[in-house]
């Protein structure tokens, strides 16, 4: 990763090394960085309230009052009671501020210069008033879907729900870090990643309304995403078929998720026996809980909708022991299908051998003594 690649660290560094800044040169006169905002404000609109300046300066009331009782402290400011209502209190700066200001413009003035060097500073300029109102009206108050990270939208989809015509939702983020899967844009996610927003998400499935019928929810975890029901209330409204996918490791989500009746169809994935499943699943044998798994078949087991139980085999992982050894772990009436490794460049860690079809054909048939309904899908 380049060091520029993370806007974090860099808002982060802009912001200290412009803090320091002005920290430094406004040391002589007792002032910091904190307080010039303020400074500035009440200087440029005498008379100003404490409730105004802090309606401009878009900074909390306990700041804004910390910030000026100290500039009163000092005898920058001081403040007056107003003529025609007493109640208010107004802001002036005083004659020792007044001697200040000039230097504290050049100040400014000098860390534009500074900052605009050998680029194109208006531009940054206004970028940076686009980006400064998006935060505004993106980051400071909570959605009804907010909890949603959508990363990608299949819009149509033929195989992914048997016999209907489907779009896939993928959901970012995942428990586990499988290394052989395919989907490692969901797994690690990139700080420049596109995410889709659930609302155009749901006006495309308005307007797809008659002629899709299904929509496939995947990811990632989906059941990890914190406004998944809100989403899949909506989806089920509008009247499409639900297909779940998942890993089951959010077992009371996938409770609630079936008696809220949001799904009609849910395929899960098990990786392994007990005693290689959290190398196969990527994690830290110390990190993992099975019985959360074991749960989820259960609840599975018990559901009055159809399911499924995947696996995806490479012989890295798997041989006839380990694969007898999750059979017997499995509900005797679950409908279980092996699914061969697929090497691509999307993959987490490429380079896993598949198994030859016939051998996969073979273990298929000897796991069939275990799990009648196992099978083995190209």
């Amino acid at each position: 990763m380049s060091e520029h690649d993370n806007f974090l660290i860099s808002l982060s560094v802009l912001y200290r090394n412009t803090q320091k800044y002005f920290d430094r040169v406004l040391s002589r006169y007792d002032i910091g960085s904190g307080q010039l905002i303020f400074l500035l404000l009440i200087y440029e609109h005498d008379g100003i309230t404490m409730q105004e300046v802090t309606r401009l300066s878009e900074v909390d009331k306990g700041t804004t009052t910390k910030s000026i009782s100290r500039l009163i402290e000092q005898g920058y400011v001081e403040a007056r009671v107003d003529e025609k209502d007493r109640r208010v209190r107004r802001l002036h700066t005083t004659g020792k501020s007044a001697d200040i200001m000039r230097d504290i413009y050049e100040y400014r003035a000098r860390c534009r210069r500074i900052l605009a060097r050998d680029t194109d500073f208006a531009g940054f300029e206004e970028t940076l008033a686009k980006v400064t109102d998006n935060s505004r009206m993106g980051l400071s108050e909570k959605s009804a879907l907010e909890g949603l990270r959508i990363g990608a939208l299949t819009k149509l989809t033929m195989t992914d729900v048997p016999g209907k015509a489907a779009c896939r939702i993928d959901f970012a983020g995942c428990c586990f870090r499988c290394p052989w899967c395919f989907r490692k844009d969901m797994v690690f996610l990139s700080e420049r990643r596109t995410s889709v927003d659930p609302e155009d998400v749901l006006a495309f499935l308005e307007k797809r309304r008659g002629i899709l019928d299904a929509v496939c929810i995947s990811g990632g975890e989906p059941l990890m995403q914190e406004d998944l029901f809100p989403l899949l209330e909506n989806i089920r409204s509008q009247g499409y078929a639900v297909h779940l996918e998942t890993c089951g490791y959010e077992p009371e989500k996938l409770e609630e998720l079936l008696q809220k009746g949001l799904a009609d169809f849910v395929a899960m994935d098990v990786k392994n026996c007990r005693e290689r499943y959290a190398e196969t699943a990527g994690v830290h044998a110390g990190s993992i809980d099975l019985s959360r798994i074991e749960r989820s078949l259960q609840i599975l087991a018990a559901a009055d909708i159809p399911y499924e139980l995947r696996t995806t085999v490479m012989k890295e992982f798997h041989d006839e022991g380990s694969l007898c050894a999750l059979a017997r772990e499995l509900p005797a009436n679950a409908v279980w299908v092996l699914q061969n490794y697929k090497d691509s460049e999307t993959v987490i860690q490429p380079g896993y051998t598949p198994f030859a079809q016939e051998e996969l054909e073979q273990l298929c048939r000897k796991l069939r003594e275990l799990v009648p309904a196992c099978s083995v899908r190209s």
